[in-house]
């Protein structure tokens, strides 16, 4: 059975250019997000040398900005590329987040990936405490 969801969904709320970077490092992450997880956090790694990190409201502004251009990043099973996409764009403006991957703490079991700034999820609905982290790129 599916559950109908609304998505906010909106490309043309940003510039063009702007679009098209948002576009390039969607098209990254969806290509990262089909790699084993030991790859993705080497090309995590490498992504975040000599970057500064990001503050809570750069991050917020990335994920905001990858939500508004993908729709398959916008919806509830977009996580993997969501995240991975958000890094990527932060780090194309030289800012880099952690990248957090867990799964939930009570069953049923469900994975889910995210970033933090600070310790903090950013822009998630679930509390801080709900997943339980299996590694993360800081």
């Amino acid at each position: 059975m599916s559950t109908p969801e609304a998505v906010v969904y909106d490309p043309r709320s940003m510039g063009f250019r702007r679009r098209i970077v948002v576009r390039l490092a969607v098209a990254i992450a969806q290509l990262l997000a089909r790699q084993p997880p030991r790859r993705i956090k080497k090309v995590l790694v490498c992504l975040h040398r000599g970057a500064q990190p990001a503050t809570f409201a750069q991050a917020k502004a990335a994920r905001d900005a990858v939500i508004a251009v993908s729709l398959a990043c916008a919806g509830r099973e977009g996580c993997l590329a969501r995240s991975l996409a958000t890094v990527v764009y932060c780090r194309i403006h030289g800012q880099r987040a952690t990248w957090c991957l867990g799964a939930r703490r009570l069953p049923p079991f469900m994975a889910h990936a995210w970033i933090e700034v600070d310790g903090l999820p950013v822009d998630e609905p679930y509390p801080p405490d709900y997943f339980r982290i299996f590694f993360t790129v800081p």
